[in-house]
């Protein structure tokens, strides 16, 4: 029987890869073949691709076969455990040796091609840390290639792996790849954007302090527009919130990305909970954990169902998400920009300049109903993006605007100082400083402070509402270069706080 401590695969539980130790065993008898070990569907139905892709060999197996996976109380899912099974039974049958303790992952194809799989960064992190090779699918060496320190192997096909192992052929070895720091340019760019200049500083505030920002304007004035291109003015990421972001991407199988960009995750109004907050039988993370370190953008906000905004609260508020089902329960990251844009009216068109609102005022009542006020208390931008007319979309034809390009400039200097108090308030940005620390770093100047103590009681400000209108005024600070925070940046803070664009 073969060693299982030699043969190891992994199975995913959310964003972590655990070690699964492969043992196999053929006797004498009929032929069967059984994996026990509480495998799924996908993992049961190895043993037919196993066989055909052994059969390509010239490795015919048959009597009573028998598949270990441990430990046996860990459930086991997905196709990733075809190549460690296979590789198990050639050992076996003695047709090769593994030459030590190894991890080995990738779903087979019916002729020995090695297919790609998900989980390969979290793979690549668990072989690191436990200083063993991993040998993975070909078209995941581009994914493993940006986890530092880990040794590891491209298979491109099952006869490739066991030649290797019999020390007849040698498999390439997979080379750390980062994409560079600096961003290409991103579609759409600012320079597109025509006027809208109090939404285009709003955005820029939101993109240099990560602040959650609301667009309430009618059809066409370009909410979408923009919050698509705010992805453009985000600074880059780190090496620490790549991986972060990389390590949930790869989870649920999607491709590697090419630079480092920001997430950009649109919702439409018809996504269920689950998909959104994350969930279903093998409790894979939603959208709100794979925009996470970048935008989710819901659109037409109002239409969205008041439990599926009710659920997005929590995570919201506290950068994580933990998911709870039969099967176990799993947190997922979830620090998130969150950009909602919303019509003024249940037609549209209240304020537009060229077209007539035809709603009641019970109808407009009941539409004010739709925005969540304890999901509002956790937007600190509430910006009027009013549609413009022909003849000003005509007159700005031609008039240069500013690129996305040089907006990111200043909004990464914003967030260079904002990284410079990092070991002090333990905060990535300004959105994420606690009350203790805010109340610490805000460096709010006298004048600043009585101007907001007045302001504060006539706008009736909740204890949140005055802490986001002192974040996003540290972050206004921050975009001129200030040490303090003056009335001036205040003001322009409770400008944006003002829930006026919701009546």
């Amino acid at each position: 029987m073969t060693v299982a401590a030699e043969i190891q695969g992994i199975t995913l539980r959310g964003i972590e890869a655990l070690p699964v130790e492969v043992e196999s065993e053929i006797t004498s008898g009929m032929f069967s073949f059984s994996v026990v070990g509480l495998p799924d569907a996908a993992v049961r139905e190895s043993r037919e691709r196993v066989r055909a892709a052994l059969r390509e060999l010239d490795i015919s197996i048959y009597g009573r076969i028998a598949v270990n996976l441990a430990p046996a109380d860990l459930p086991k899912e997905g196709s990733l455990l075809d190549l460690p099974i296979a590789v198990a039974l050639a050992c076996e049958k003695e047709y090769c040796s593994p030459p030590g303790a190894a991890i080995y992952m990738g779903e087979l194809a019916l002729d020995g091609r090695v297919r790609p799989v998900r989980g390969a960064v979290p793979a690549a992190m668990l072989a690191r840390s436990l200083g063993l090779p991993l040998f993975c699918p070909e078209g995941n060496a581009a994914e493993v290639a940006l986890v530092d320190g880990v040794e590891a192997y491209s298979v491109p096909t099952l006869k490739d792996l066991v030649l290797f192992l019999r020390h007849e052929k040698e498999l390439k070895r997979v080379v750390k790849n980062m994409p560079p720091s600096e961003l290409n340019s991103v579609e759409p760019d600012f320079a597109d954007v025509k006027g809208q200049m109090t939404a285009r500083r709003a955005l820029e505030i939101a993109a240099a302090g990560h602040h959650n920002i609301l667009l309430v304007g009618s059809p066409g004035s370009g909410k979408t527009l923009m919050a698509r291109a705010l992805q453009g003015i985000l600074p880059p990421l780190s090496d620490g919130e790549f991986l972060e972001t990389l390590l949930i991407r790869s989870a649920v199988g999607l491709s590697a990305p090419v630079d480092r960009r920001r997430p950009f995750r649109q919702v439409h109004h018809t996504a269920s909970t689950v998909s959104i907050c994350g969930g279903g039988s093998d409790i894979r993370p939603g959208e709100v954990s794979l925009a996470h370190r970048g935008v989710l953008f819901l659109d037409e906000f109002t239409e969205f169902r008041r439990d599926l905004i009710e659920a997005l609260r929590q995570p919201l508020e506290d950068g994580f998400i933990t998911v709870n089902r039969a099967a176990g329960s799993v947190t997922y990251p979830s620090r998130v920009l969150l950009v909602l844009a919303a019509n003024p009216c249940a037609c549209g068109w209240r304020g537009d300049p060229l077209e007539q609102c035809r709603c009641s005022a019970q109808e407009l009542e009941r539409y004010r109903r739709k925005f969540s006020g304890p999901m509002l208390d956790r937007v600190d931008l509430y910006v009027s993006v009013p549609r413009l007319t022909p003849q000003e979309l005509l007159e700005l034809g031609g008039t240069p605007r500013e690129s996305s390009a040089e907006i990111r400039a200043r909004v990464v200097r914003a967030r260079k100082r904002q990284w410079g108090r990092k070991e002090r308030v333990g905060a990535e940005c300004n959105a994420e400083l606690s009350e203790k620390m805010l109340r610490r770093e805000i460096g709010l100047s006298a004048e600043a402070r009585r101007y907001l103590t007045a302001m504060a009681e006539r706008l009736r400000l909740s204890g949140r509402g005055l802490s986001r209108v002192l974040r996003v005024a540290r972050t206004i600070a921050d975009l001129a270069g200030e040490r303090n925070v003056d009335d001036r940046a205040v003001a322009e803070a409770l400008a944006y706080r003002d829930s006026g664009v919701l009546e």
